[in-house]
């Protein structure tokens, strides 16, 4: 079994540590990507972080993913709200899947309230940050665990 987590992420994400730090935060996709991997490694397990604006192209990541990983971490931005493209990819997705959030859809604005990412998931994480990842690590590193017992 792969010990390897694909963390993916949607639009707008490149643009964290600059955009509405009151709302995501002040660390920088970079930042999270290297806590990720460290807190991978002290899990035992691996990753490949991905970001991309293109809906088409987090679909394509997605379907990789679930010939390829464990698990799949995702952020996907706005299309959370709107890509019923993405629902379809992640109901075919052998792959479980976490879906995070840097701060709380359900604290925002109405149109926010709705995910399609949150029908086709294992879980969902939300409000806690950068941390939110760390926590999703710690979760497929747990599953995956007891999967091997």
């Amino acid at each position: 079994m792969s010990k390897r987590i694909d963390i993916l992420n949607g639009p707008n994400l490149n643009l964290l540590g600059t955009r509405e730090p009151e709302v995501y935060g002040s660390d920088t996709l970079k930042d999270i990507e290297a806590a990720c991997g460290a807190r991978a490694k002290e899990r035992g397990l691996e990753i490949a972080f991905h970001q991309t604006n293109s809906e088409g192209e987090l679909v394509d990541l997605i379907q990789k993913s679930s010939k390829t990983a464990a698990g799949v971490i995702l952020n996907a931005g706005a299309y959370t709200h709107t890509s019923i493209a993405l629902y379809d990819a992640l109901i075919a997705c052998k792959a479980e899947v976490i879906e995070v959030h840097l701060s709380n859809p359900q604290a925002r604005e109405e149109f926010r309230h709705d995910s399609f990412v949150a029908k086709a998931a294992l879980g969902s994480i939300c409000g806690f940050g950068a941390k939110g990842y760390l926590f999703a690590i710690d979760a497929f590193a747990d599953r995956l665990k007891k999967a091997t017992k």
